[in-house]
């Protein structure tokens, strides 16, 4: 793709409207399209998807087992609560346990960030 007139269209333009056109032209194309630009790391997703995808799922929502809890959608105070709970031996669960206690605080408040901002499938429905 040329991308030469718009270059040179944009530096003809005063700095604010400058500015406007590059944020246009990064939506319209999309940033990951533009060298050196990354999408953002959501905080928490790389530690679930190391830690906690293979018994709970990639999504939150197919864990291995059904006695497993699904994560996505819980309520983010809950998570942090239960995963603080792994780590100091208040809940008992020898997998759990084991994975609590490798969590920082932050990551702990990380993922339940994460799985909270997750769709989930659980329902409400009485």
């Amino acid at each position: 793709m040329n991308t030469r007139p718009m270059t040179r269209m944009i530096q003809t333009v005063n700095q604010p409207m400058r500015h406007s056109l590059t944020l246009a032209a990064m939506l319209a194309f999309g940033a990951a399209a533009l060298p050196g630009a990354a999408m953002a790391e959501v905080p928490g997703e790389k530690l679930a998807l190391e830690r906690c995808a293979s018994c709970h799922g990639k999504d939150g929502n197919t864990p291995i087992d059904p006695s497993y809890p699904r994560l996505a959608g819980q309520h983010e105070d809950y998570l942090a609560y239960a995963m603080k709970a792994y780590r100091t031996d208040r809940r008992k669960n020898a997998i759990m346990g084991a994975q609590a206690k490798l969590l920082s605080n932050e990551d702990i408040r990380d993922l339940a960030a994460y799985f909270s901002r997750l769709p989930g499938t659980m329902s409400h429905a009485r």
